[in-house]
C-alpha cells in the first residue's frame, strides 16, 4: 500500500514535468496532490456522477473526463505547490495521470 502510494505521487510528479501547464513544485508536494486527489475521488466525484447522469449518458460516457478534469481543478484550488492553467491542461493531466498510474499499477502487480 505504502508502496503504491509513493508510485502515485510519482506519477503526479511525471505527469507534472510532462505537461508545460502543470507544476509540481517537488516530490513532497506530489505526494500532498496524490492524498488530496484520492479523497476528492471518494468524496466528491460520486456525487458529480449521480448528478451528472443524463449528460453522460447523453454524451456516452465522455462527461466523465469534463468530471476528471474539474476533480484536478479542485485539487490545484486546495493544494499549495501545485497549479494547473486551464481546465485543457487538468484534462491533458487526468489522462497522463491514470495512463501513468496503470502501467504503475500493472508493474507492482507483476511483482506479486
Amino acid at each position: 500500500m505504502i508502496l503504491r502510494f509513493l508510485l502515485s505521487g510519482l506519477a503526479v510528479l511525471l505527469t507534472g514535468y510532462l505537461l508545460p501547464g502543470v507544476y509540481v513544485e517537488h516530490f513532497g508536494y506530489a505526494l500532498l496532490v496524490a492524498i488530496v486527489l484520492s479523497i476528492v475521488n471518494v468524496l466528491v466525484k460520486p456525487i458529480l456522477v449521480i448528478f451528472t447522469i443524463p449528460i453522460t449518458i447523453l454524451t456516452l460516457g465522455l462527461f466523465l473526463l469534463v468530471i476528471n478534469a474539474l476533480m484536478i481543478m479542485l485539487v490545484d484550488a486546495l493544494t499549495p505547490g501545485f497549479r494547473v492553467d486551464g481546465f485543457w491542461w487538468a484534462l491533458a493531466f487526468s489522462l497522463i495521470l491514470s495512463l501513468i498510474n496503470g502501467i504503475f499499477g500493472g508493474l507492482v502487480d507483476e511483482k506479486k
